[in-house]
Protein backbone atom coordinates (compact mmCIF):
# COMPACT_ATOMS: atom_id res chain seq x y z
CA UNK A 1 0.00 0.00 0.00
CA UNK A 2 1.20 3.47 -0.84
CA UNK A 3 0.23 6.46 1.26
CA UNK A 4 0.55 9.85 -0.43
CA UNK A 5 1.18 12.63 2.05
CA UNK A 6 0.84 16.22 0.82
CA UNK A 7 4.13 18.08 1.13
CA UNK A 8 4.73 21.81 0.87
CA UNK A 9 7.49 23.11 -1.41
CA UNK A 10 9.77 25.39 0.60
CA UNK A 11 12.51 25.90 -1.99
CA UNK A 12 13.44 24.88 -5.53
CA UNK A 13 16.90 24.46 -7.00
CA UNK A 14 17.74 22.82 -10.33
CA UNK A 15 14.41 20.95 -10.71
CA UNK A 16 14.66 19.64 -7.14
CA UNK A 17 12.27 20.75 -4.42
CA UNK A 18 12.87 20.88 -0.71
CA UNK A 19 9.60 19.72 0.85
CA UNK A 20 8.23 20.14 4.36
CA UNK A 21 5.64 18.11 6.27
CA UNK A 22 5.31 19.16 9.92
CA UNK A 23 8.96 20.14 10.11
CA UNK A 24 10.27 17.00 8.41
CA UNK A 25 12.11 17.97 5.26
CA UNK A 26 13.14 15.94 2.25
CA UNK A 27 13.93 16.46 -1.42
CA UNK A 28 11.98 15.39 -4.49
CA UNK A 29 12.37 15.86 -8.21
CA UNK A 30 10.04 18.27 -10.01
CA UNK A 31 10.77 16.86 -13.48
CA UNK A 32 7.22 15.50 -13.84
CA UNK A 33 5.49 18.81 -13.01
CA UNK A 34 5.56 21.83 -15.29
CA UNK A 35 4.52 24.68 -13.03
CA UNK A 36 5.42 23.83 -9.43
CA UNK A 37 6.31 26.85 -7.29
CA UNK A 38 7.46 27.54 -3.75
CA UNK A 39 4.39 27.36 -1.51
CA UNK A 40 2.60 24.72 -3.60
CA UNK A 41 1.55 21.41 -2.08
CA UNK A 42 2.48 18.27 -4.00
CA UNK A 43 2.05 14.52 -3.79
CA UNK A 44 5.32 12.56 -4.05
CA UNK A 45 5.89 9.00 -5.24
CA UNK A 46 9.29 7.32 -5.53
CA UNK A 47 11.13 10.61 -5.12
CA UNK A 48 9.15 12.49 -7.77
CA UNK A 49 6.46 15.11 -7.24
CA UNK A 50 3.67 13.67 -9.39
CA UNK A 51 0.74 15.99 -8.75
CA UNK A 52 -0.08 19.38 -7.28
CA UNK A 53 -2.84 19.52 -4.67
CA UNK A 54 -4.67 22.63 -3.53
CA UNK A 55 -3.81 23.99 -0.09
CA UNK A 56 -7.22 23.34 1.47
CA UNK A 57 -7.24 19.68 0.40
CA UNK A 58 -3.64 19.30 1.61
CA UNK A 59 -4.44 20.76 5.03
CA UNK A 60 -7.57 18.58 5.38
CA UNK A 61 -5.61 15.46 4.44
CA UNK A 62 -2.82 16.29 6.89
CA UNK A 63 -5.37 16.92 9.67
CA UNK A 64 -7.00 13.53 9.01
CA UNK A 65 -3.62 11.79 9.05
CA UNK A 66 -2.71 13.46 12.36
CA UNK A 67 -6.08 12.43 13.83
CA UNK A 68 -5.59 8.83 12.67
CA UNK A 69 -2.10 8.68 14.16
CA UNK A 70 -3.37 10.10 17.43
CA UNK A 71 -6.07 7.42 17.63
CA UNK A 72 -3.59 4.65 16.90
CA UNK A 73 -1.27 5.96 19.61
CA UNK A 74 -4.15 6.24 22.13
CA UNK A 75 -5.17 2.65 21.45
CA UNK A 76 -1.62 1.48 22.02
CA UNK A 77 -1.07 0.39 18.45
CA UNK A 78 1.72 2.81 17.71
CA UNK A 79 4.55 0.56 18.87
Amino acid sequence: MCLAIPSKIVSIENEMALLDVDGVRRKASLLLLEDARVGDYVIVHAGFAIQKIDEQAARETLALLRESLSRVEQEGGGS
